[in-house]
């Protein structure tokens, strides 16, 4: 019998400063049985930095032909391509054929420094990509907020994230590759 997904219920407070963006949000997340805790809410961190109502979780690590998230037009054009994790080339190229804007969020401090030496040729090629890179450190502190149902309220500005669950205080500083 396969493993069903594990799901989480978030309502987001976003306050991002820097763009005028005010909205609260409840969202669902489905852990996959392959996926992390950490991934799953570097997914929510995702939301969270290009909230907005019309973006949406996909069916991530069951399709590998969409993102983790995106921003569809009212044409069914990709505005927003957000991604997790090391991909390949290819699939960056991919991404930005498709989509108007790529942003990828890499992580796994050892293997992500790896892969941006050996990458950073290859995203500079790209214009319209933006990659995002969280330590090990801010990873973990992020998962500690982690439970079955989440109430956090978010504050951007200036590339620093502010986030709250009513007990615990996060700042979190995502790095611009």
């Amino acid at each position: 019998m396969a493993l069903k997904a594990t799901v989480y219920k978030a309502t987001v407070n976003v306050a991002d400063l820097n763009r005028h963006v005010y909205l609260e949000h409840n969202l669902t997340l489905a852990q996959h049985p392959s996926e992390t805790q950490e991934r799953m809410m570097l997914r929510l961190l995702a939301w969270i930095m290009y909230a907005s109502e019309s973006l949406h979780f996909t069916r991530g690590l069951c399709a590998d032909d969409e993102p983790e998230l995106w921003l569809r037009n009212d044409f069914g054009g990709i505005e927003l391509w957000i991604d997790l994790g090391l991909p390949e080339e290819k699939r960056l190229k991919k991404a930005n054929s498709l989509s108007d804007k790529v942003v990828l969020f890499a992580y796994n401090s050892r293997a992500a420094q790896v892969w941006y030496e050996q990458m950073r040729g290859v995203i500079n090629g790209y214009a319209d990509l933006t990659v995002w890179y969280l330590d090990d450190q801010q990873l973990a502190q992020l998962t500690a907020l982690i439970s079955r149902t989440m109430s956090l309220q978010a504050t951007l500005q200036e590339g620093v994230i502010w986030l709250s669950d009513g007990s615990s205080n996060l700042e979190i500083q995502p790095h611009q590759w």
